[in-house]
């Protein structure tokens, strides 16, 4: 027997320190120069990249354009902890009027994105108009996983500046809401440019049903499992005793059912933290369940970055100069512009609109959206597609990654705000 056959050395382990390695060096090197919560996202695809380059014996990671289930998959559920978690952030849902920011960016800030994108990939990318439309939904969401540094404090921290709350809840609802527009790609691209056909169909079940009963279902899940872990019984309320995988587990099934009576899970989730967050507002269990959340969030997150870097070089093989300008426009244009002007006449400072313009992250949801799309059907443009997403990601992790901490820490307070 040869016994260098019980010392060879497997591709699987090879990955397994690697990805360790990367994982640990990009939340770590970054505290060299910063106090501040690491700024990783943008190093674990770095480091993805160059790990999967140059060290000999990693295994392939899946294609995305060829296998884009298994990424739709895990993306979905980084999205879905994450949106689930940003709901239990807002500690308060004060007034209507402090929620005038985040439906304008909702309202008119991502529309106007969509359509922005969508008219340069259709103009300057060459794109059909199916791929064009779907590729201003897909790169409309802002990203609430990769947002941290931008977004408010864990429950029962206090301290929710406008620019915060702002930018914590558009990334927690606008990802369900981009999906009526990747159905109009998707349908676009099927069907032609024909609303007269399905126009009425899109409108009445994508837009107005899915939207309606993610709303509802959210609302309906988060009370029942608000009630499940707080109030009955009430001599033994799990909250007490138990972890937060039972709460997670409860997310899953408000999603799982929702999708199956055709409604937006991602709205669901969201929807439903915040209204769990409700129940016993001061109790110390909506504290454990955020932190538990946000550790499986970030541990899948991680894995999923590092596994983008190492398929970005094939990704990016597509990438065109229109492909590239289309995403500085969108990055630094679009977004900005859109936002500044959409957050006109609101209590927000000029700063303040220029930071929530400025700090619309792009991230983990536009993989999902993609992969969702790639994955029901095939269409034109699929490789340019997903190397402007690829590239808008890479972009988007390093340049806000490493600068929001900058710009929120001149945020004056709450109460300075409300009294400006």
């Amino acid at each position: 027997m040869n016994d260098g056959a019980f010392f060879g050395l497997d591709s699987y382990h090879i990955a397994l320190g690697a990805v360790g390695a990367s994982v640990i060096l990009a939340n770590w090197l970054p505290r060299f120069v910063s106090r501040r919560e690491p700024a990783a996202s943008g190093l674990l695809i770095l480091f993805g990249m160059a790990v999967f380059a140059f060290l000999p014996g990693m295994p392939q990671v899946p294609d995305p354009r060829t296998h884009p289930h298994i990424w739709e998959v895990v993306a979905e559920l980084c999205v879905i902890i994450s949106l689930f978690a940003t709901g239990l952030r807002i500690d308060s849902l004060s007034s209507l009027g402090r929620w005038g920011p985040t439906i304008r960016l909702l309202g008119l800030t991502m529309p106007i994105t969509i359509l922005a994108v969508a008219v340069l990939g259709y103009g300057l990318a060459g794109m059909t108009i199916g791929g064009a439309i779907l590729l201003g939904a897909v790169m409309a969401p802002t990203d609430p996983v990769l947002a941290g540094d931008v977004q408010v404090g864990p429950p029962q921290e206090g301290g929710e500046h406008p620019v915060r709350f702002a930018l914590t809840t558009e990334a927690a609802l606008n990802d369900g809401l981009a999906f009526p527009f990747v159905y109009l790609g998707l349908l676009v691209a099927a069907e032609g440019l024909a609303p007269g056909a399905w126009g009425v169909e899109w409108l009445a079940r994508d837009v107005f049903w899915r939207i309606g009963v993610g709303t509802l279902m959210g609302a309906a899940g988060g009370w029942a499992l608000g009630q499940v872990l707080f109030t009955v019984p009430r001599n033994a309320a799990l909250a007490e005793t138990s972890s937060g995988v039972v709460a997670l587990a409860g997310v899953l099934l408000c999603y799982g059912t929702t999708e199956l009576v055709e409604g937006y899970g991602f709205i669901a989730v969201a929807v439903a933290g915040l209204v769990i967050r409700r129940v016993e507002g001061d109790h110390a269990f909506h504290r454990r369940l955020h932190d538990f959340a946000c550790a499986v969030e970030h541990a899948l997150t991680a894995l999923l970055l590092v596994a983008l870097g190492a398929v970005l070089p094939m990704l990016l093989g597509a990438l065109t100069w229109s492909g590239a300008a289309i995403v500085v426009a969108l990055l630094f244009v679009v977004r900005p512009l859109g936002g500044w002007l959409s957050l006109s006449r609101t209590p927000l400072s000029a700063r303040d609109r220029w930071v929530v313009a400025l700090y619309g992250i792009r991230g983990i949801g536009s993989i999902y959206y993609l992969a969702y799309a790639a994955a029901k059907m095939e269409f034109w443009n699929e490789e340019k597609i997903w190397a402007i997403v690829g590239f808008a990601i890479l972009v988007s992790a390093l340049i806000h990654g490493f600068t929001a901490g900058i710009a929120v820490e001149g945020l004056g307070s709450p109460e300075e705000e409300e009294r400006g």
